[in-house]
């Protein structure tokens, strides 16, 4: 399938991470999200009930990472993506990027990210 829809940058404030330090301080979490989807519908009927309604994917990104603090970064990815294919289910793939741009490290970096798909 070659549609896609795409949706970069979901910005939240979150408190994952393995030291006591994120969890009390937390920290900004940005997340990507691409939905391979059958648009044929959609692009016909110019009507979102034909497609994923990327509003709603946006505030179910946000509201995982602003709740229920997790350790790792592959969890949020992992949980974000899980339910982004059970509330779409038209998803034939949904593959979602987490950036924890503030980690804490001992070298600068620009970012640092995981992708998962499912």
């Amino acid at each position: 399938m070659a549609d896609l829809i795409r949706i970069t940058g979901i910005k939240g404030f979150g408190y994952h991470g393995v030291f006591e330090a994120e969890r009390a301080n937390g920290q900004d979490f940005y997340v990507d999200v691409e939905l391979e989807v059958d648009l044929t519908r959609a692009s016909i009927s110019d009507d979102v009930k034909d497609t994923i309604n990327y509003a709603e994917v946006i505030d179910l990104v946000v509201e995982e990472i602003t709740t229920n603090p997790v350790s790792l970064i592959e969890k949020l990815a992992g949980r974000i993506a899980e339910r982004i294919k059970i509330t779409f289910a038209q998803a034939a793939r949904v593959t979602v990027t987490v950036h924890k741009p503030q980690a804490p490290v001992a070298a600068e970096v620009k970012d640092i990210s995981v992708t998962i798909s499912r």
